[in-house]
């Protein structure tokens, strides 16, 4: 039953499409971080500057104790409180709309290219086939008489 296992393993990994899923994992990894960092450096602090100074880093309701008000979210997580961190949930969720964007724009890009790379499959196919009038299937260009219906062409 496991004597195969190994080589069966170093098949499945060898596969193509599971070696561009790592890659793709690797570099969405990546591209996270990147996004991240976009929202907590590039985007957050202009926005905070014109809500009024606000850092979305810093906002949290603190659960436990009640009504007890610290400096800064790490001020509060080191004393020991309990806290819900909106700020920060909302950062993530900004960078979850600009990957969702990225990404869509990627497939948008991508299906563009298939479409005119099939686009030009089907224009080469046309000018070398054409459809049989009588029986409507497709026949080579240059055909006299329908392989399929054996009718004569004009």
């Amino acid at each position: 039953m496991f004597k195969n296992l190994g080589k069966e393993l170093r098949d499945f990994i060898l596969r193509g499409n599971v070696m561009d899923m790592a890659v793709g994992i690797i570099i969405g990894a990546a591209f996270g971080k990147i996004v991240d960092s976009l929202v907590k450096d590039i985007i957050m602090p202009p926005i905070g500057f014109l809500l009024g100074k606000v850092d979305f880093s810093n906002l949290y309701f603190t659960l436990y104790p009640l009504g007890e008000k610290y400096d800064s979210l790490e001020a509060a997580s080191a004393a020991g409180a309990v806290t819900i961190n909106y700020g920060l949930f909302i950062n993530t969720i900004i960078s979850f709309l600009i990957v969702a964007c990225a990404i869509f724009a990627l497939i948008k890009v991508v299906n563009t290219i298939r479409e005119n790379a099939n686009k030009e499959e089907n224009a080469e196919v046309a000018a070398t086939e054409k459809e049989c009038p009588y029986c409507c299937t497709m026949i080579p260009i240059n055909a006299k008489k329908c392989p399929h219906c054996t009718s004569e062409l004009n």
